[in-house]
């Protein structure tokens, strides 16, 4: 060994290994499907506790709530999750050396995958995930936008960073940036409060159960909610309120009102999802807590909107609905220019929790739990398969270090 190369050595084994080069630096899509999943690791079937929340048999404040139809569940008015034309649905993407990636999308995007976006993905390289997007986003302007279409277009870009990840042998935050928190801190939505406060969770979100149809006594009903959850998690925990566009202007500031010895930390999603200018009155007007929303917003446009109506002190956009990675991306560049944070709506799921671990406005993931009533090895795998752990602000998510999203299925079947 020389002198120069017995110097370098030691700099050289103290560098991090560099992951190895791609695949190809082409990777041509060569299938595109809807498939059938399974867990990789099943648990047991088991009856869930009696009136579980986790179980969305319950009555739950809704935009349909006003009709007594429709009020005891959401169930009977929304479409059928095992629906392979209007449920939310799982993409597969297959490339000419044998990579395969996958993305969730939102409800109704099946069809728009099959009927429109195949064909314009067939050889196309995976790994051009903006020019993928823009191309899916142009072709798609003359009946889309939001919606059900953007649902599609979530799925396929989600796919191709899967591609990505695992051409390139890293995790999908890897290629976002990489690490910004060493862990995210978790919350859990869902109004089975005393099991979430057993298990850790030190930060609560509640489904509103009346809206305004239900009149003085729901608002009563509501105000006891909140109250139950601020017991569960004490004085130093958080407690959101979820109302899922089921409020009016007027319901909200009475809301509000109501709520504010228990220290709400956000109200969400008070009104119908385009109503921007009515989020900004709330804002103006509600000091006593945040008014925050963007799960029903869609791309970058509809945060703009919301942007320039100030509508929300927190933005909430769903990785599986507002575009995919590519678009959430945008978005949270966007918000972090004017100091607003990104939590998005079920960021603890295995697709979001890469963006928010490596973005620096986003602080926290939202999580949910196994319904109560089932054996034990229930909650111990949805610890171990979300990468669960506990500290000062209760529990905490991290994603996987697997190469691409790391998902917790497998492929079972095309649809």
């Amino acid at each position: 060994m020389t002198r120069r190369s017995f110097l370098a050595a030691p700099a050289l084994a103290a560098l991090p290994a560099l992951a190895a080069p791609p695949v190809e630096d082409d990777l041509t899509i060569t299938a595109v499907r809807i498939v059938r999943t399974r867990p990789k690791n099943p648990v047991p079937a088991y009856e869930p506790a009696p009136g579980s929340w986790s179980t969305h048999g319950v009555e739950v404040a809704n935009p349909v709530s006003i009709y007594p139809k429709y009020k005891p569940s959401r169930s009977l008015f929304r479409p059928d999750p095992n629906s392979p034309d209007v449920g939310s649905f799982v993409v597969e993407i297959e490339t000419d050396k044998g990579l395969k990636g996958y993305g969730r999308g939102g409800p109704a995007g099946a069809p728009i995958v099959r009927g429109h976006l195949t064909k314009l993905l067939l050889g196309e390289n995976a790994l051009d995930i903006e020019r993928i997007w823009d191309i899916l986003w142009r072709s798609t302007l003359s009946y889309g936008r939001k919606g059900v279409v953007v649902n599609a277009i979530s799925a396929v870009d989600v796919a191709l960073w899967d591609i990505a990840g695992k051409a390139w042998g890293l995790p999908v935050w890897r290629l976002l940036g990489g690490r910004i928190h060493e862990r995210v801190p978790a919350y859990c939505t869902g109004n089975d409060f005393e099991q979430h406060a057993e298990f850790g969770y030190t930060r609560l979100k509640i489904a509103l159960p009346h809206g305004p149809a239900d009149g003085r006594e729901g608002m009563r009903k509501n105000i006891e909610t909140v109250r139950r959850a601020r017991e569960a998690v004490g004085p130093e925990g958080d407690v959101m309120v979820d109302c899922w566009m089921a409020l009016t202007e007027r319901y909200t500031l009475e809301l509000a009102e109501a709520v504010e010895p228990f220290d709400v930390y956000w109200l969400e999603e008070c009104l119908p999802p385009d109503d921007y200018e009515g989020f900004g009155r709330l804002r103006e007007k509600i000091q006593s807590t945040r008014i925050v929303t963007g799960e029903h917003v869609y791309t970058r446009y509809g945060f703009r909107q919301l942007l320039e109506a100030e509508g929300a002190e927190i933005w909430q956009p769903d990785v599986k609905w507002c575009g995919g990675l590519t678009e959430l991306r945008r978005i949270a560049a966007m918000a972090a220019a004017h100091d607003i944070p990104v939590i998005p709506h079920s960021g603890g799921a295995e697709d979001g929790i890469h963006f928010i671990y490596a973005t620096p406005n986003s602080p926290w993931a939202e999580m949910f739990m196994p319904a109560p009533g089932g054996p034990a090895e229930v909650y111990e795998r949805y610890e171990q398969d979300h990468n669960l752990t506990r500290g000062p602000e209760g529990i905490y998510r991290q994603p996987s270090n697997e190469p691409g999203i790391g998902w917790n299925f497998v492929p079972a079947g095309e649809v």
